[in-house]
């Protein structure tokens, strides 16, 4: 959207159009400064036609070689994913690999078959009602991150539209140092292609936060800002265009007080970076010597690297969603036991922490075959989801318990609100070690510890009976914070609304985290309040010593902690418990923290 100009596109005789700030969502952090290239990668025009009954199978057979064609085309892109940074390589071969699956009988090319031959429409036509009614489905998760699934869906569409089509793909032509790249959309694949030797940073029309798109521009190092409105409109090539990744800003054609600014701020950025990552190998502890455990949160495998190189303890979050998204089968046990110990070993003999499946009415995959609730945010989800089909969980339960042989491994149990829930999934657990101790199959050695997560404000306030069964608490204050509030953040008619800072939050905080100690279990908290350093003097004050965060948020966070008198913090978080109103709780964390 922009947001500020001066004049906008508007040109004078012998003048240059003035500066114009766009805002948008920030996903690559950083600041790039260069020229602008506006990237086209080619309308497809997909034409509509009714077929004769004789055509059908000659339809369907062309259609089969557009699929050979789109795989042949991924399989090249596989092969140059081998050169790419590690993270970023490994990001797209994963992608790329779910790319191939889909373009082999699974249910987009099933549903495409289904329309040539019922309806007799020809293949372009049928593509593109199968994509669209596939991504219809994902677009109406509330889960951020699944939701942003549907580009997946529509890049592959797009590769076999190109090819039924013929339509020639425009790629990224020799470009000079600096570049901006600006576009309505880029795929992961077309992420790929920058070279960051030069490719400053790009911004995109479209896109999210969790898109593949995004998570590749984080793991090159790119500046990025994406789902920015209108900026096509007001770019031209070779504009001299800012990229703030952070802020989530991009400006065109910045006049010089603008850019003798931003040339301040990139330098800052990079001297803060060497800063931070001088702190990798040094320990998160308070001035006065208490220690704490920082550990990343992880969506996908492929984020390893970057855990390890933030300097990560180990892994306090494992979403293992990832496994059943984008096909239509179930994985067995073989199949997440390989990716699961995959993920152990590279870790290094560092703990991780694993989120049995959390998915069901909101957070749809298509292999579990079940209809979205009336209400999503209160239907068959997450342990729910899981008790109402113990096949599922028990697979699962297998598959961590033989990965665990290969490092250490918790176990994590997502929405749990009571102790019947923790005691049917330890009948289950101990029927699997008895399996497994039958078949002689290695298992941990111990077994991994048990744990719920506090989300759902009934588990926090019965925090002091499930820790008798419990063997740790990991509070999740994101849905902690929307459950107790009545608030849906994804929508933007109350998401202002949503606040951590609210007392009733930060009391179920509290509860839980006390109820933990009395019982003298670990207790951590892995929401999105865990990696902003502006509340890490409240959590540690609160008794939190374990935090879980995205990878790229802990170096931040540990040079708060190093810079924390643990004392004067709890004092502060005293005080805090003793308000009524957010924003005098708001004030006081941030006068606590201006005292730096």
């Amino acid at each position: 959207m922009k947001t500020e100009t001066s004049g906008g596109d508007t040109r004078h005789q012998g003048q240059e159009a003035e500066e114009v700030v766009y805002d948008g969502l920030g996903v690559g952090p950083g600041i790039a400064i260069g020229t602008v290239h506006l990237h086209d990668a080619g309308a497809v025009v997909v034409p509509e036609y009714r077929i004769a009954a004789g055509r059908v199978e000659a339809e369907c057979k062309r259609f089969h070689h557009a699929t050979e064609m789109a795989a042949r085309q991924i399989a090249k892109l596989q092969r140059k994913a081998e050169a790419l940074p590690t993270a970023a390589g490994e990001e797209l071969g994963y992608l790329l690999d779910a790319y191939q699956q889909m373009l082999k009988g699974s249910r987009l090319v099933r549903g495409v078959e289904r329309h040539i031959r019922e309806e007799r429409i020809n293949a372009e036509a049928a593509v593109q009602q199968q994509i669209n009614e596939i991504v219809q489905g994902f677009e109406a998760m509330e889960d951020e991150y699944l939701a942003a699934r549907a580009q997946d869906i529509r890049e592959v569409g797009r590769r076999l539209l190109r090819h039924l089509t013929k339509t020639p793909y425009q790629p990224f032509s020799l470009l000079p140092r600096s570049s901006i790249i600006l576009a309505e959309e880029l795929t992961p694949a077309d992420t790929a292609l920058l070279d960051p030797a030069q490719v400053a940073g790009f911004a995109t029309v479209l896109g999210g936060a969790q898109s593949h798109t995004a998570i590749m521009a984080r793991s090159l190092g790119l500046p990025a800002v994406i789902s920015v409105g209108g900026l096509i409109r007001g770019a031209r090539h070779g504009d001299l265009a800012v990229i703030d990744g952070m802020a989530g800003k991009v400006i065109l054609r910045p006049r010089p007080e603008t850019l003798a600014l931003y040339r301040q701020l990139r330098a800052n950025f990079l001297r803060q970076r060497r800063t931070l990552t001088r702190l990798r190998s040094l320990p998160a502890i308070t001035r006065d010597g208490a220690r704490v455990s920082l550990q990343a949160n992880m969506e996908l495998p492929s984020e390893v690297e970057a855990i390890l190189m933030s300097g990560a303890e180990g892994v306090g979050l494992l979403r293992s969603e990832f496994m059943f998204m984008n096909r239509d089968t179930v994985p067995d046990e073989e199949e997440q036991y390989a990716i699961l110990r995959d993920v152990v070993e590279r870790l290094e003999g560092r703990s991780i922490t694993i989120r049995t499946l959390d998915a069901g009415s909101d957070k749809m995959a298509p292999a579990l075959g079940i209809a979205p609730g009336a209400n999503p945010a209160l239907g068959l989800r997450a342990i729910r989801l899981s008790l109402s089909r113990p096949e599922l969980l028990e697979i699962q339960l297998s598959a961590i318990l033989r990965a665990g042989a290969h490092g250490p491994v918790r176990i994590l149990l997502p929405m749990v609100a009571t102790v019947h829930e923790i005691r049917y999934v330890r009948s289950l657990l101990d029927r699997v070690v008895r399996r497994l101790t039958r078949q002689g199959v290695r298992i941990s050695d111990p077994l991994p510890p048990l744990g719920v997560m506090i989300e759902v404000p009934g588990a926090a306030l019965a925090a002091d009976s499930l820790a008798l069964y419990a063997d740790f608490f990991a509070i999740g204050t994101n849905d902690l914070t929307q459950y107790t509030l009545a608030i849906d953040r994804a929508d933007e008619a109350v998401a202002h609304l949503y606040d951590p800072l609210h007392p009733a939050v930060l009391r179920l905080i509290q509860f839980a985290t006390e109820a933990a100690l009395r019982a003298r279990i670990p207790v951590s908290l892995c929401g999105e309040i865990a990696g902003d350093p502006r509340f890490t003097a409240l959590l540690l004050g609160l008794g939190i010593r374990d935090l879980s965060m995205a990878a790229h948020s802990i170096p931040r966070v540990k040079q708060r902690i190093r810079s924390l008198d643990l004392l004067a913090a709890t004092r502060r978080a005293r005080v805090v418990m003793d308000q009524s109103d957010s924003a005098r709780i708001a004030q006081l964390i941030d006068d606590f923290n201006g005292q730096r």
